[in-house]
């Protein structure tokens, strides 16, 4: 157990203690970064100032900037590791992830959002404060809270976004190792609030500013009669539109990319593939819809392999009517056409051979039997020991039931002796019999009753004594197609064991 834990520490540690960590640390670097140029871009190029430049950018607020952006750096990233701790221990450790670590790696980008406000809520008071202390007059101080607040919110956008799509292969794992991974409500925002929160972004912090920027026109605030503020909206409206692309791209594809997920694994599930998965790195309602496809993949690939094995125990038309239809007790007259065959000398077999010997070269028979059976739309029954009982035209029509038996019979006859070893005899008839369910309420089976089955398990007995192996009543014949009862030619009359009256008998013909 300790060398499985620490192999899957390991692990952990090699695909994802690395890569997925330091992008999402740079990102958060490059984010504030950004933004620290959308301030100079603002108060450089769009805000209308009519105060001096020089005031702007003066050495004390450059001297403000070198001495706060290496500490916001250091703080975020050690703010962002505290936020970070139960996610880093886990991957440290491995296993299955607690409830709080598994919480942890969902909220985790929006933890940072909340990290990347408060240092540049602090940046805005700071700047005020070291300007206002300065002698920077009303204008000055509006210029710098705007200027810093509007970067300040792109960057919180830009570290969310950077944090959601480097975390996905850990919040993935982290999902993949949660027994409960469908959280009961979202736990992280969900797709409206992405895309509110983008729209505010993209139209209305520009918009914003723009209204700022006329508001200002007209109570002389910052812009004075006479200046030109058509630059400054041309410039907000240009950012608006390159970043409104941008983030919502990003934003429509974080909901795009797991949907387009779903609908390629769905096509996979419709083509028969059902242990398809896909990544759950979501935890909002987009992660449940994740884990919900996960659930119902698993389901449906449940539910095909308990019909495959219900197939292979009763066969697949029965199968396929059971599912169709809710099976009961009872049944219906069919006229079927039946086909018994069973080895010769399996008491004899068995004392020349092992158990295991026999099972091999039973199941090569029956394996045969039923090759021969679905070729001409027929349906084992049920294997009797060293026998096989196979029915045409039941549970599913058949337009030349005795026809399809005689022809099975044929083919099977061809193959004696079975493996080199198996001798047996072949019995076919036809007539009306009992096709139903039959057994206890909780406990059935779909099997088939009437006299033609005796006769043809008689008329196989009497077969192992022919040199053709076949032999089918005058019943099958009859009802048969003209082509295949030409096949036939007319073999000895025979009173079977338990009847009183003799049967007509046929046998192919010998070419």
């Amino acid at each position: 157990m300790a060398e499985t834990s620490a192999t899957t520490r390991a692990v952990l540690r090699a695909t994802f203690g690395r890569r997925p960590v330091q992008l999402y640390a740079l990102g958060m670097v490059l984010a504030n970064v950004i933004g620290a140029f959308i301030v100079f871009g603002l108060i450089r190029f769009v805000l209308p100032l009519p105060i001096d430049y020089r005031d702007v950018l003066s050495a004390r607020n450059y001297v403000t900037f070198a001495a706060f952006l290496p500490v916001a750096v250091v703080v975020g990233f050690v703010l962002g590791v505290r936020a970070a701790g139960p996610l880093l221990r886990w991957l440290d450790r491995g296993g299955e992830p607690d409830p709080h670590e598994y919480r942890t790696a969902l909220r985790l980008p929006a933890r940072q959002v909340a990290v990347n406000a408060t240092l540049w809520v602090v940046g805005v008071l700071l700047f005020v404060a070291v300007n206002g202390a300065a002698g920077g007059g009303r204008d000055l101080l509006v210029v710098i809270a705007i200027a810093v607040g509007l970067a300040g919110a792109a960057t919180c956008a830009m570290g969310y976004v950077v944090a959601e799509r480097t975390l996905r292969p850990i919040v993935s794992e982290v999902m993949v190792r949660v027994v409960h991974a469908a959280p009961g409500r979202p736990t992280a925002p969900g797709v409206i609030t992405r895309l509110l929160a983008m729209w505010g972004l993209s139209t209305v912090i520009p918009l914003l500013g723009s209204g700022l920027i006329a508001l200002g026109s007209i109570l002389h605030i910052v812009i004075r009669p006479g200046d030109d503020i058509a630059g400054a909206v041309l410039a907000l409206s240009l950012v608006s539109l390159a970043v409104g692309a941008g983030g919502m791209t990003l934003t429509a594809k974080s909901i795009a990319d797991p949907v387009d997920q779903i609908t390629t694994a769905m096509s996979q599930v419709q083509d028969g593939t059902y242990d398809v998965r896909v990544p759950v790195y979501d935890g909002s309602e987009v992660g449940r819809l994740q884990v919900g496809f996960n659930r119902m993949a698993a389901t449906i690939g449940e539910r095909e392999h308990v019909r495959e094995l219900f197939g292979m125990h009763v066969g697949d038309a029965v199968a396929a009517r059971a599912l169709a239809e809710e099976p009961t007790l009872g049944g219906e007259i069919r006229s079927v056409g039946v086909l018994f065959i069973d080895v010769v000398g399996s008491t004899a077999l068995a004392q020349r051979h092992s158990p295991e010997e026999v099972v091999d070269l039973l199941n090569g028979f029956f394996d045969h039997v039923v090759h021969a059976a679905a070729n001409h739309d027929g349906f084992v029954n049920k294997f009797q020991g060293d026998a096989a009982l196979v029915i045409f035209g039941a549970p599913l029509p058949h337009p030349d039931a005795a026809g399809a038996a005689l022809r099975a019979a044929r083919d099977l006859a061809r193959l004696v002796p079975f493996g080199g070893r198996l001798d047996v005899g072949i019995g076919v008839t036809h007539g009306p019999c009992l096709a139903g369910n039959v057994g206890a309420a909780k406990r059935f089976e779909y099997t088939v009753i009437g006299d033609p089955v005796n006769e043809a398990a008689r008329l196989s007995d009497a077969a192992k004594k022919t040199d053709g192996r076949v032999l089918a009543s005058s019943d099958a014949l009859d009802a048969a197609e003209a082509g295949e009862a030409a096949a036939w030619t007319d073999a000895a009359q025979l009173t079977l064991r338990g009847r009183d009256t003799p049967t007509r008998t046929a046998a192919p013909r010998r070419d």
